[in-house]
């Protein structure tokens, strides 16, 4: 999606249509429990409202597994 390209109007068909190339399959099959991770906003919000699920950023997932440790 590349950042806010994809969210303008007139680029907004041709995201979706990369997002389902691979990236929002993937996120669908994954199992309930698998976190899905992306660094950019705008490929958080595309995962979510292409799938419902909520991706998050890699610095809460090195968070998480250090408080663990």
């Amino acid at each position: 999606m590349s950042g806010a390209f994809g969210y303008a109007t007139e680029n907004i068909e041709v995201s979706k249509k990369m997002a389902e190339l691979s990236l929002l399959p993937a996120v669908r099959k994954a199992a309930a429990e698998d976190l899905i991770v992306a660094d950019g906003t705008s490929c958080r919000h595309q995962i979510h409202d292409g799938t419902g699920r909520d991706a998050i950023h890699v610095a809460l997932v090195l968070d998480r597994a250090l408080r663990k440790g």
